[in-house]
């Protein structure tokens, strides 16, 4: 299935200038390999840690979490506590 992925600005240029891009996936782990495969300047950030929201809500759950075309999601830079 088809999700489209929103990035920050940061990453955008990364991707063509795109501020979003739509990959073939049905977990976020899925959807950070075809990320990388199709825009490979992508891997050194989603490697180091990138925030994921689904729906409004931050994930702190992994790479097997389940998503869908209808599901809202942005890549975010790493949301730290402190």
């Amino acid at each position: 299935m088809t999700v489209r992925v929103h990035l920050w600005s940061g990453l955008r240029r990364l991707a063509g200038g795109a501020d979003a891009v739509e990959v073939e996936a049905a977990t976020i782990g899925q959807m950070f390999d075809a990320l990388i495969a199709l825009h490979p300047g992508l891997e050194p950030f989603i490697k180091a840690g990138v925030s994921v929201a689904i729906d409004g809500e931050v994930t702190s759950g992994g790479r097997n979490i389940p998503i869908a075309p209808e599901n809202e999601i942005y890549l975010l830079q790493r949301v730290k506590g402190g």
